[in-house]
């Protein structure tokens, strides 16, 4: 999704002040327990029937050429079909059809359900041994099916020759790596815990200050709904569950919010229900019509004036530009009330598939997109931060320079709903679980259910 030149981020925008050693420490607590935890030590260790050619640049780190590539055609499996983040994958492909005019990209996006759709389709395709080239997938433990599975190759080699242990920062290269190896190339960051608002709502509702604990949030969606207005716009199940991810890190801190997806996390304490009870009461403020609603849909509501606030990831911003809609007057964006100097990450990375049709060019393709050409073409567009440290930040908006400022210090705080605490498999489960609470608002059947599946997949 995309930033313009008129986006602006507010300079006081809280970050924690906390050190790299703490941060990191909250960030393996989550990882350990969905089983993804690498060796930071990696990084210094770190046949095809198509007859074209094309001629590439020579490989370095400001580009995506990576040598010769025979292949006549690159098929790419995502999830981005609409909006910014296609205009983002449609500025990658530019990119490849000027490097590789003689190999065909094959954009095999499915959409639909945050990637939930795509994952379906993928899933068919890799278990009928028709894998893509390369797919997408969230870093962290989204990645570790595909592992076990044996459905993805290792990378290493190619983090070594085009240096991207020093590009990228080391915590994030934790993430993807399991055991020592590594078999994806992350092309973003993006931001989940944004409470976005329309500042006219906001006002006429009798609102003078963000929120910034969970109390002020009930207060000031009490003030909207006496208003007339929608206190808070929601959408489909996955907004759902965004949603609840941010409510539990308010209530519980990213600390005790990591430590939940380790093998000794407590699903059953006292906090946890009480982080339950606060997600409950929010659907006393929400739009009826919600489970037909996109995010898209959902977030439109806010900058035209029908809804106060909308919970959503930092993308909502380019969908905002895309709609023509002004920053700080049609819409405006703080952290989720509670959540002040954490970010709570996610990451887009793309994979070789074991048995992939084209690997030549599918390396050309990683390289493309860990580059900072690639990367800095396609993270402007989306509205995400460039997962390198080395991003030319006179191509972004406001918004995502203070974001890229603020992944430096901020303590993270992996995200459920995209992937990088829990699997994919105890993420079906914990929807299974959220699509029944939903129907009776049972906060206690579903707790036991959120134990359940941690019991059943925490290591």
């Amino acid at each position: 999704m995309s930033a313009s030149n008129a986006q602006r981020f507010d300079p006081g925008f809280p970050s924690s002040q906390r050190t790299a050693l703490s941060r990191r420490v909250v960030l393996k607590g989550a990882l350990v327990g969905a089983g993804v935890l690498a060796l930071p030590q990696i990084l210094g260790a770190c046949g095809d029937d198509d007859e074209a050619t094309t001629t590439t640049a020579a490989p370095g780190t400001t580009g995506g050429g990576t040598g010769e590539v025979t292949s006549t055609e690159l098929e790419v499996f995502s999830w981005w079909t609409g909006g910014g983040e296609a205009a983002g994958l449609d500025a990658m492909i530019a990119i490849w059809n000027s490097q590789y005019p003689n190999t065909k990209f094959v954009n095999a996006a499915v959409a639909g359900g945050a990637g939930s759709n795509a994952k379906a389709v993928l899933a068919q395709r890799l278990e009928a041994n028709d894998p893509p080239d390369s797919f997408q997938g969230h870093a962290g433990a989204e990645l570790s099916d595909y592992i076990k599975a044996g459905q993805v190759e290792e990378l290493n080699s190619y983090y070594e020759e085009w240096g991207l242990g020093d590009v990228f920062p080391s915590d994030l290269v934790d993430q993807i790596t399991v055991d020592g190896k590594i078999y994806s190339v992350p092309v973003n960051i993006h931001r989940a815990n944004v409470l976005w608002s329309n500042p006219t709502v906001v006002a006429d509702a009798g609102i003078t200050a963000t929120p910034e604990s969970f109390d002020d949030f009930i207060a000031a969606l009490d003030k909207v709904k006496a208003a007339g207005k929608t206190p808070l716009a929601l959408a489909e199940q996955w907004t759902v569950k965004h949603l609840m991810e941010t409510v539990m890190i308010s209530k519980l801190g990213a600390e005790a919010w990591a430590g939940l997806w380790t093998a000794d996390g407590d699903w059953s304490s006292a906090d946890v229900t009480d982080a339950l009870e606060g997600f409950k009461t929010l659907f006393g403020y929400v739009n009826s019509d919600y489970a037909s609603l996109t995010w898209q849909d959902a977030a439109k509501r806010v900058v035209d004036g029908e809804a106060a606030y909308n919970v959503m990831g930092d993308w909502a911003d380019g969908y905002f530009t895309e709609l023509e809609k002004t920053p700080r007057t049609d819409y405006d964006w703080a952290p989720v009330p509670g959540t002040a100097g954490v970010y709570d990450w996610l990451s887009d990375s793309f994979t070789k598939a074991k048995g992939g049709k084209h690997p030549d060019a599918t390396v050309a393709w990683l390289k493309l997109c860990s580059s900072k050409e690639g990367q800095d073409a396609f993270n402007p567009v989306k509205g995400s931060i460039p997962a390198r440290k080395d991003a030319d930040t006179s191509k972004y908006g406001v918004y995502l320079q203070s974001a890229m400022e603020d992944w430096k210090t901020a303590t993270l705080a992996g995200s459920l709903a995209h992937g990088v605490v829990a699997s994919n498999a105890w993420n079906t489960d914990i929807d299974g679980a959220l699509g029944l609470f939903l129907e009776d608002k049972d906060v206690a059947a579903f707790q036991d259910a959120l134990l359940t599946a941690h019991d059943t997949y925490a290591v």
